[in-house]
């Protein structure tokens, strides 16, 4: 991915400008994993039905959508949105394909090469432009020119290469140190704002009989978000973004600092944590027997509605260097995209306008009070206190980067960066060993 210093300017307005402060900051959002090219043509096959209209006119017949949302809480929060599509408009109607979270991304190059859904859940920036670039991905510039309380960041954000839209925005969520207000009333803990007092909690959180930090990396992504905080407090927001991009040198004294930093941190957190997924992690925070969690907004859909939700809330990961700061995070956009060549053209493009919009964004965050809209109509009046927190939180950031995996190429997130980090977390203790071969890896695929 070429970055040029345009590209942090046009992307401090990313934030809505309801949420945004007079700070300049930069929001990078894209994908989770591209994944592998083994067959699997029937893990993602589109669903069947009346196709409806293949081309422009009047919207009719039958929409399929390739869904991601997995989990109880996003999954119903697809449906509610895609419900209240169908109540308005009665001539169409959408069939929803759930596949598993991350069997959707470790098969969605065989799945946009082979028989897709008209409409696909998605990520934008690198991710999105990486698969328009193969020409995997649907033209939605038309329906662009019709959604409301976007922004101009955003739209470059779901832009591609050539200067065509092929993404529409519907949420985003900020990565922090999330915990229980009860646990730390409990015990009388503070937030930490450096990394000495982190190190401080976790040794009494020993001691009080709690894990310090819940920790699943079963499935390859999660431990990416630990890097990624480390690397922004250690060596900055450009630095990483450059990193990300092919650009800095993975066996570096830098990049080794932050897995050595990482290494004196992995014995606060939860043991044996490959062979556990986020979800089961995230149980451990839910029933008090950690003191916090490293993740997502999107830990909240692991706890019930109500008094338990309102429990969660988070700090911003501590300053590591007071050079650096501690103003840089991570807070990924999700959304949608169309195939490229869609079954029913006006049906999808009917239903990702809709999926744009502030009133399916409503029913989105209140059905998942995990994320936060992305359009600048949405209502905010009824957010959670921790959607509240998320809006702040992002808003108050200088420097906002996407996930690892989504600011990189596929290929590099998927087949080097997942084994090296669970590598790492097996043996901490040959990091020139694992940056070594990060970088020679990084330059052959960053070469081709």
């Amino acid at each position: 991915m070429t970055r040029h210093a345009s590209e942090a300017d046009y992307l401090a307005s990313l934030v809505p400008p309801s949420v945004r402060g007079v700070s300049r900051r930069t929001l990078l959002r894209g994908a989770v994993g591209a994944g592998t090219l083994f067959a699997a043509p029937a893990l993602l096959a589109a669903c069947g039905g009346d196709s409806g209209s293949s081309g422009g006119g009047k919207a009719t017949g039958t929409v399929t959508l390739g869904s991601n949302q997995s989990d109880a809480v996003p999954k119903a929060a697809v449906q509610a949105v895609v419900d209240a599509f169908q109540k308005a408009n009665s001539g169409l109607t959408v069939k929803v394909n759930t596949i598993d979270h991350n069997t959707f991304q470790e098969n969605i190059n065989n799945y946009l090469q082979g028989s897709p859904d008209d409409v696909f859940t998605w990520f934008s920036g690198y991710r999105m432009r990486f698969f328009a670039s193969k020409s995997l991905a649907g033209d939605v510039s038309d329906v662009w020119k019709n959604l409301q309380g976007m922004s101009d960041a955003l739209k470059k954000a779901s832009t591609g290469d050539d200067g065509k839209q092929y993404f529409v925005p519907s949420t985003y969520y900020p990565w922090a140190v999330f915990y229980r207000k009860s646990v730390f009333a409990k015990y009388g803990y503070q937030a930490p704002k450096t990394l000495d007092e982190l190190k401080s909690l976790g040794a009494q959180m020993k001691k009080d009989g709690l894990v310090p930090i819940a920790f699943g990396d079963k499935d390859g992504w999660p431990a990416m978000g630990t890097f990624d905080q480390l690397n922004l407090r250690i060596n900055g927001y450009d630095f990483h973004v450059s990193l990300m991009a092919g650009k800095e040198p993975w066996n570096s004294d830098k990049v080794k600092k932050v897995f050595d930093t990482w290494a004196g941190l992995l014995d606060l957190h939860q043991p044996d944590s490959l062979g556990r997924t986020w979800q089961e992690a995230a149980q451990a925070l839910q029933q008090k027997k950690a003191g916090t969690y490293i993740l997502g907004s999107f830990v909240a859909q692991q706890f019930k509605a109500g008094a338990e939700q309102e429990d969660l809330d988070f700090f911003n990961f501590p300053e590591i260097d007071s050079n650096i700061g501690a103003d840089a995070i991570d807070a990924p956009i999700d959304g949608y995209m169309m195939s490229k060549r869609p079954k029913n053209q006006a049906g999808a493009a009917k239903l990702l306008g809709y999926l744009g919009s502030a009133d399916a964004q409503n029913l989105a965050v209140k059905a998942d009070p995990s994320v936060i809209a992305t359009s600048d109509k949405a209502d905010q009046s009824a957010y959670t206190p921790l959607q509240k927190k998320s809006v702040e939180f992002v808003k108050q950031a200088k420097s906002i980067a996407q996930f690892l995996d989504r600011d990189t190429r596929p290929d590099f997130a998927s087949t080097v960066m997942i084994p090296a980090i669970q590598s790492f977390i097996k043996n901490p203790k040959d990091v020139d060993g694992l940056v070594n071969t990060i970088e020679k890896q990084k330059q052959s695929i960053f070469a081709s």
